[in-house]
């Protein structure tokens, strides 16, 4: 079976959708970002996030970001899998086949 032709358009605005609102994606965030005191205000950057150039975002997916927070540098990043979880989303532009899941750690956990 041919691997369906990337919408990065369509897969962007979905990523846009669940790093906004935290809906229509499973979050994980890392020890490192627990032990910090001020999650909320890390979370709602990660929210806000729309530094994306064609450094950091090649394939215009908006897949993958970073800040500075308090001397640190975060990262967050989305990963695609199969409804079950169980392998990579057979096409990450379509909501109904992919569980989105949203990462975000210390850059140093990376």
């Amino acid at each position: 079976m041919p691997m369906p032709e990337v919408d990065a358009a369509k897969i962007a605005a979905l990523n846009d959708q669940a790093r906004q609102s935290f809906t229509s994606c499973r979050v994980i965030i890392t020890q490192g970002i627990q032990a910090m005191s001020d999650v909320p205000s890390i979370l709602d950057q990660v929210c806000r996030y729309d530094a994306f150039t064609s450094d950091n975002d090649p394939y215009g997916e908006h897949d993958f970001g970073s800040f500075r927070h308090a001397a640190e540098t975060i990262f967050w990043k989305f990963d695609y899998y199969d409804v079950d979880l169980q392998m990579h989303s057979p096409d990450p532009s379509d909501a109904t086949v992919t569980t989105r899941v949203l990462t975000i750690m210390l850059a140093n956990e990376y």
